[in-house]
């Protein structure tokens, strides 16, 4: 499982031009999930992410996780994280799990974010989304467990 976490001023993903999520102040996450993914990496990477301290303190250090700051969470399902490129210019998406695998382990991870008193907003998974950004920093960490 890897994630790409941008830390946003505001953040929404639109499908077919109706926005279905929107956050002010939080975390982007882009969320890919390979074959043997699990929920309890999905746990681990939970955890990392709602106690992440990149928010800025009144001395200018990152040191503030979203619930000091009350961050919300724009969440969104992306199998390209898993694009091999390697080979060619025409990417292979093989490491990318299964559409029915990887829905469950994205709205499983959604769940367990929400369960550390995170407000979360989804895109739509498996839908085309356009998604908007205002990238605070620019502050953008990738994880993967």
């Amino acid at each position: 499982m890897k994630i790409v976490v941008q830390r946003v001023k505001n953040a929404s993903v639109k499908v077919e031009n109706e926005i279905v999520g929107k956050i002010d102040k939080g975390f982007l996450v882009l969320l890919g999930v390979t074959h043997n993914d699990t929920k309890e990496q999905a746990d681990y990477l939970v955890k990392k992410l709602c106690k992440l301290r990149i928010f800025t303190d009144e001395n200018e250090k990152m040191n503030l996780n979203l619930n000091d700051v009350n961050g919300q969470l724009l969440i969104v399902s992306q199998f390209t994280l898993y694009a091999d490129c390697t080979q060619g210019n025409r990417p292979s998406f093989i490491e990318a799990a299964k559409p029915d695998t990887a829905k469950e382990l994205y709205d499983y991870f959604c769940k367990e974010c929400e369960k550390n008193q995170i407000h979360v907003e989804k895109g739509i998974f498996g839908a085309h989304m356009d998604v908007e950004l205002v990238n605070d920093g620019p502050v953008t960490i990738v994880m993967e467990k």
